[in-house]
């Protein structure tokens, strides 16, 4: 019998993606929506056909991205590469007054970006997932950072249309159901996704890679 290649699903982010992955272990899909998705996978009788790979690292901002990009993606030749990276890019900032919601703030984030989609569409024809950032005005505190964080995500969706890449916007669609449902439901920090934010990340992600027909 003929055996199957396995398509490689790639997820590159920060601490959402990562969620306590076992960075000894390639395999090591962590426990958040990256895992969710390949029990869904599973569940439907497609594990056969993919393939997940968890390269998330908590903590990290795009220039990190940008610093293991070829190595954590590129080398290892993905057909889906999925990206969700930016609010440590607004959390690690604030109270930097010559970073913090400044235009060379957002354009050094651009760049980085950029770069790293060009670089990828360069040497390989994976389909692109682009994830928004997102925050939830919980705690209080947090409502401050949407004048750093909204420019950055319009410059994902800017650059999801300018790559040809699926650009999911996480942002209004979880930010509305936390307003019905408590955002502490979502989100303990308004940043890190609880069991149900990362559900509902997943559910997402599912949605865009079944109704694209790409894949």
């Amino acid at each position: 019998m003929e055996k199957t290649t396995k398509h490689k699903l790639l997820f590159i982010g920060d601490s959402i993606t990562d969620v306590g992955r076992n960075r000894n272990n390639p395999d090591s899909l962590g426990k958040g929506y990256v895992a969710m998705i390949a029990k869904d996978l599973a569940d439907r009788g497609d594990a056969e056909h993919y393939q997940l790979i968890n390269r998330g690292i908590s903590g990290n901002r795009i220039h990190d991205i940008a610093e293991r990009w070829h190595a954590d993606c590129v080398s290892l030749e993905p057909d889906v590469v999925t990206m969700l990276i930016g609010i440590n890019d607004t959390w690690h900032n604030v109270g930097d007054e010559s970073v913090f919601a400044t235009e060379a703030g957002a354009e050094q984030f651009e760049m980085h970006y950029r770069h790293l989609l060009a670089s990828l569409r360069k040497k390989s024809n994976a389909r692109i997932i682009l994830m928004e950032p997102f925050v939830f005005p919980y705690p209080e505190d947090r409502k401050t950072w949407r004048v750093d964080l909204d420019p950055k995500q319009e410059i994902v969706k800017r650059l999801a249309e300018e790559f040809d890449a699926d650009w999911i916007g996480l942002d209004a669609d979880l930010n509305a159901i936390g307003a019905v449902e408590g955002y502490e439901t979502l989100s303990n920090d308004g940043v890190h996704p609880t069991k149900k934010g990362h559900r509902l990340i997943a559910d997402a992600w599912l949605e865009k890679f079944d109704d694209s027909g790409k894949e």
